[in-house]
């Protein structure tokens, strides 16, 4: 028996074990993701923490991330809210509202002082909102600063695939200041060319309470420092002008920025590379970010395994037919 005819029989026998290996996959794991996804049950009260006070992180811990410390899902809320009263960084963070619209029709100004909506941004490419204040002396700064530092290592272009909202949340500022933020930010962003798919806005009270309620966003004024307490992230919204994604931070990895981008944009923009990216990695509401969906990766793995060996198993027996008889013809 020829090398080839040999290693076709044994992939032969190696066939059904994979075969029934990606099936095991396919089937047994769905129970095994409801399972993990399933919510951890009560501890008992044996193992209850104990009502000692613990200390307080300090506030930036909690600004960094874009998380209040009493958002469900976070163990430094539940540090906060045991054994003293209330923090006041209770009020600041992100509520997600997934699929909530924000109003066309709030006015504002943008950087030239013209009246626009912010209806007038939506409808052709989704947005990626930002919600500072210019006059912030340091969190806005470097929320921007990473926003374009991750921006600009995308291959999507603003005003092409996507465009840039930013807002301000103090309805003191004026489009003086909106205009030096946006000559900042496309100095970072070295694509001069995009200009008009970046609008730095700012508005009264009214449009600006409206907008943050629609996308749960929380913060508040310390009289005290003279200057707002509040937390750090972008929002995605749709082409509609939906709330798709909530990413936290001052620092946004190019990944979760360009898959909240193209799930934004349904799909519309993007490579059949970004569809496979999805399919492994799944958006994470309580982190603000995609993680790794171990099983969906070991189903593709399973999948390609048995694609894979198919495809030896025929190019093996291809070229065994194509061998010569040795004997010759009758």
């Amino acid at each position: 028996m020829g090398r080839f005819a040999r290693l076709a029989q044994l992939a032969r026998f190696a066939m059904p074990p994979a075969l029934a290996l990606a099936v095991a996959v396919a089937i047994f794991g769905t129970g095994a993701a409801q399972a993990q996804s399933a919510p951890p049950s009560s501890p008992s009260p044996s193992s209850q923490p104990s009502s000692s006070p613990t200390p307080t992180p300090p506030p930036q811990t909690f600004m960094q991330y874009g998380l209040a410390p009493a958002q469900q899902g976070t163990a430094a809320g539940s540090q906060l809210t045991q054994g003293g009263p209330p923090s006041p960084f209770q009020r600041l963070g992100f509520d997600q509202r997934v699929g909530q619209q924000v109003p066309t029709d709030l006015v504002f100004r943008d950087e030239t002082g013209r009246t626009v909506r912010i209806g007038d941004y939506f409808g052709k490419r989704p947005v990626v909102l930002s919600l500072v204040y210019y006059g912030c002396p340091m969190l806005c700064p470097l929320t921007l600063e990473g926003l374009t530092r991750s921006l600009k290592r995308l291959s999507f272009d603003a005003g092409r695939e996507f465009e840039v909202v930013v807002v301000s949340f103090d309805p003191r500022e004026t489009p003086a200041m909106a205009a030096a933020a946006k000559r900042e930010a496309l100095k970072d962003y070295a694509r001069p060319e995009t200009a008009d798919g970046w609008h730095f806005l700012t508005g009264g009270a009214e449009p600006v309470r409206r907008l943050t309620q629609a996308v749960g966003f929380r913060y508040f004024y310390d009289s005290r420092a003279k200057q707002f307490a509040h937390a750090a992230g972008i929002v995605l919204l749709t082409r509609q002008g939906a709330a798709s994604r909530y990413l936290y931070g001052i620092d946004f990895p190019v990944r979760n920025v360009r898959l909240g981008l193209v799930e934004a944009a349904d799909n519309r923009i993007g490579s059949p590379i970004d569809q496979v990216l999805l399919y492994c990695f799944h958006y994470d509401p309580v982190q603000g970010r995609y993680s790794a969906a171990t099983l969906n990766i070991v189903r593709l793995a399973a999948i390609l395994s048995v694609a894979g060996l198919g495809l030896m198993i025929a190019l093996l027996l291809r070229r065994e037919h194509q061998r010569p008889n040795p004997l010759g013809t009758a």
